[in-house]
């Protein structure tokens, strides 16, 4: 979509048509401000105005509003996002001089490509809250991106109405993640061939423990003691010390039954 420079007005504040790429952050990690740029997403939102056309203040004992910048490629894209939002209570759209404060940045974009990509990244650099996508066209080699540039949600525009969207949104303030079963199942996909091109030939699993340790913290838990590990592993005592150490020191935890008791909970024994 070409740019340009005719200013357009939205409510009580006059919203530039030009394109922008979200704020980065400065030397300090605060953000700068919007960077113009010709092909690159754009924040708008609206700002809190009380009256007809606004979002009020809100009363005391109602629950606080989500707040939300929307990012888009083009004009159009945005528009109608934002005014499928500007219509929910549990949204605060904010304006472009507030958007480093949102707690969710939602990107529109038509497909995924290494430009989005790029606002993406500098995105999660220039906010501390949540990123949703919704998107037109997804490739399947998409997926990988998005997760390297810390988006929790996705939700393709064909299926974008409103309750979808803040369900979104909704879902990613209270840190969760949305993502369509197709791309789920990708996901989860992709998960089970790291699991078993690089972990597995090292003796390693995603569960952050080995097959040894795993082995020992399970008989830990069936009540052996030191010297009885080490005759049904055949390890030395030593070795089941340091072993039972090392877990106990890079997690984190406080004893043996610290140890056990993490194991139980995620299931990794």
């Amino acid at each position: 979509m070409t740019s340009t420079d005719t200013a357009r007005p939205c409510r009580e504040e006059t919203v530039a048509a030009r394109r922008t790429v979200p704020p980065q952050p400065s030397a300090a990690g605060r953000s700068t401000g919007g960077l113009r740029s010709t092909g690159g997403p754009r924040p708008f939102g609206t700002a809190r105005t009380s009256g007809a056309g606004g979002a009020a203040s809100h009363p005391r004992g109602k629950p606080a509003q989500v707040r939300v910048a929307v990012y888009a490629e083009d004009l159009i894209l945005q528009t109608g996002v934002v005014q499928q939002l500007r219509q929910r209570p549990e949204v605060e759209l904010l304006s472009e001089s507030e958007a480093a404060q949102a707690e969710v940045s939602l990107l529109v974009v038509d497909a995924m490509t290494e430009t989005v990509a790029e606002h993406l990244r500098r995105l999660r650099l220039a906010t501390s809250g949540a990123i949703g996508l919704v998107v037109g066209q997804f490739e399947a080699g998409g997926l990988q991106t998005i997760v390297e540039c810390g988006v929790a949600a996705v939700l393709r525009r064909s299926e974008a109405d409103q309750d979808r969207l803040v369900h979104l949104i909704t879902a990613l303030a209270n840190g969760e993640g949305v993502m369509p079963g197709d791309l789920l199942g990708e996901l989860l996909d992709r998960i089970g061939m790291l699991q078993r091109t690089m972990l597995d030939g090292r003796g390693l699993t995603l569960s952050t423990l080995t097959a040894r340790e795993a082995e020992m913290l399970r008989l830990v838990a069936e009540g052996f003691d030191t010297s009885e590990i080490a005759a049904k592993t055949s390890y030395s005592e030593r070795t089941v010390k340091n072993v039972l150490h090392e877990i106990i020191t890079r997690l984190g935890l406080r004893n043996r039954a610290h140890a056990v008791g993490y194991a139980m909970r995620r299931g990794l024994i």
